[in-house]
């Protein structure tokens, strides 16, 4: 069974203690005893090796057996994820964090039924990034993905523009995600657009920022699934699966 991980800022020291939220719930929760291993990270790539020492009320106390770096993944995978309704974008969030993608930004398109506003834009914010970090431990990531603020169409324009290769997922694109040159480092901008696509307004601007219209498949994927099907092709591709 692999070792379970956590978050912590602090990771310097022979000895360390997991306490706050992450040491409540690997003692209360996931009830870990003494002499178990656990991983802790930054979520920026350090890491500490321990071995639990003692298990508090709502804490850890743990022995460092090692530390190590891991270097973050290129090229850098980015998606612009059009706002789903409902709980889909969560599930969005859940998968292209487990598959391994560095970047998420939602994006309130013109076609998107949901759109953050007012106070809805700090709590969908919450809800997207606790999911990713979640996600993130469970998939043993110790580079968490980055939820961005959330995109207008001229910010994800300016995205696509300085991307190393810019894509759309479009229904109607000829050339397929399969077939795309990909390049070897920098960021791989995907828009995926929400449950009613991207509008052909959209689509020209975007074109017009470099980026590339493509093909995912023969079916039309949910919104809430494309993103993570199509970066498991661009993760094969570029070797970083």
């Amino acid at each position: 069974m692999t070792a379970p991980v956590f978050l912590s800022e602090e990771l310097d020291g022979p000895e360390l203690t997991l306490g706050g939220p992450e040491g409540r719930h690997a003692a209360s929760v996931r009830r870990l005893r003494a002499g178990e291993r656990v991983d802790l990270t930054d979520g920026a790539g350090a890491v500490a090796e321990c071995v639990v020492r003692e298990v508090l009320k709502d804490a850890l106390r743990l022995d460092v057996l090692a530390r190590y770096r891991v270097e973050a993944p290129q090229p850098r995978l980015v998606v612009v994820q059009g706002l789903p309704k409902g709980d889909r974008g969560e599930l969005a969030v859940e998968m292209m964090t487990e598959a391994g993608v560095d970047v998420i930004v939602p994006w309130s398109a013109s076609r998107s039924i949901t759109q953050w506003k007012g106070d809805k834009v700090a709590k969908g914010l919450a809800r997207w990034r606790s999911t990713a970090r979640e996600a993130g431990k469970q998939a043993r990531r110790f580079h968490l993905p980055e939820v961005t603020e959330p995109a207008s169409t001229a910010r994800v324009e300016a995205l696509l523009a300085g991307a190393a290769l810019g894509l759309v997922l479009h229904e109607e694109a000829a050339e397929p995600l399969s077939g795309v040159e990909l390049p070897a480092g920098g960021d791989i901008v995907m828009v995926v657009g929400p449950e009613g696509g991207v509008s052909e307004e959209e689509l020209a601007r975007f074109q017009a920022a470099k980026a590339v219209p493509v093909l995912l498949g023969p079916t039309v994927l949910r919104t809430s699934t494309a993103g993570v099907a199509a970066a498991a092709v661009l993760l094969a591709r570029t070797g970083r699966w």
